[in-house]
């Protein structure tokens, strides 16, 4: 998907809120494809833009848990999980944790809140409490490229979506595909079933990403996994199944997805230290639904695609 003109200063603000990144990316604008901007704004951001970029980035966002009305429509999604999760309880201690954090750091807490719950958040927010401050600065700078590449990637489908002019001059909107509204969840999900126990797998940490490399598919011959950018993550509940991995969208990005489970911290003495499942959607499939559950035990494992 290329952008459809160069973007301005403006646009990419609200993607992050550096300027020396704003303008460094809208100058190298207009991209050929949403993974040309990613792999653009990870080299400004980690390469051209300074501690005080970065700063003046983390002061652009609200504080996790706030839910002030003049918090931008990006940042309330990107924090819907942890807000409708969290109870009046864990709101205070967020609150508290928060202000405490800003204490020691100087800055907000930064942490890629999608489809993470309050409680996941909280035990982030405390375990990297203890950081040194040059430590929690570049791992704050990081969760800071993840929020960016996911507003990337709403910005480039916001424009794609946009109204276009045809050339009688009326106005006529791209048409949508059957079958590709009204979804109650996101496209991809899953759940992790302990095969060995017979019952849910709960407390395993997931991580949904997908491949952004423009220069070659992830294949059996190929197995340079630099190219994967991630979309999500969060940790399989009582029912052993995760929260969110990404936004709700009527259209799935066609691509090949890697979904992958901690397992090392869930079966200490099993075989497998980690379980990643590669798949593929194709174009025709976007307005489907993927399910990829694990099947697990400390010694084997299997997937399948549900519905």
């Amino acid at each position: 998907m290329a952008t459809l003109r160069p973007l301005a200063v403006e646009d990419v603000l609200r993607v992050n809120g550096s300027r020396r990144f704003a303008a460094a990316l809208a100058a190298a604008s207009p991209f050929a494809s949403l993974a040309d901007a990613l792999l653009a704004a990870r080299r400004i951001w980690l390469n051209e833009v300074d501690v005080n970029g970065w700063l003046e980035a983390f002061a652009a966002h609200p504080a996790i848990g706030t839910t002030s009305p003049s918090v931008s429509k990006w940042s309330k999604e990107e924090q819907s999980a942890a807000i409708s999760s969290a109870t009046d309880s864990t709101a205070q201690e967020l609150a508290e944790w928060n202000a405490r954090y800003r204490d020691k750091f100087g800055f907000v807490f930064m942490i890629c809140a999608s489809g993470r719950t309050a409680p996941e958040v909280l035990a982030e927010l405390k375990r990297r409490y203890s950081n040194r401050p040059i430590v929690e600065l570049e791992g704050a700078a990081h969760e800071e490229l993840k929020i960016t590449e996911l507003r990337l990637a709403k910005l480039f489908s916001s424009e794609a979506a946009a109204p276009t002019t045809s050339a009688e001059g009326h106005i006529s909107q791209p048409d949508k595909a059957a079958g590709s509204s009204n979804r109650t969840r996101p496209p991809i999900t899953t759940h992790v079933l302990d095969t060995a126990l017979g019952s849910p797998a709960s407390g395993i940490e997931v991580h949904l990403e997908m491949w952004k490399a423009v220069s070659s598919p992830p294949s059996f011959e190929n197995k340079d996994f630099n190219g994967w950018t991630m979309l999500g993550s969060s940790i399989t509940n009582n029912d052993g199944r995760s929260g969110q991995l990404m936004d709700i969208v009527d259209n799935v990005a066609p691509g090949f997805y890697r979904i992958s489970f901690n397992t090392s911290k869930y079966a200490p003495s099993g075989f497998f230290p980690y379980v990643s499942i590669i798949f593929e959607i194709k174009k025709s499939q976007t307005t489907e639904h993927f399910h990829v559950p694990l099947l697990h035990s400390p010694f084997s494992f299997t997937t399948y695609r549900g519905s």
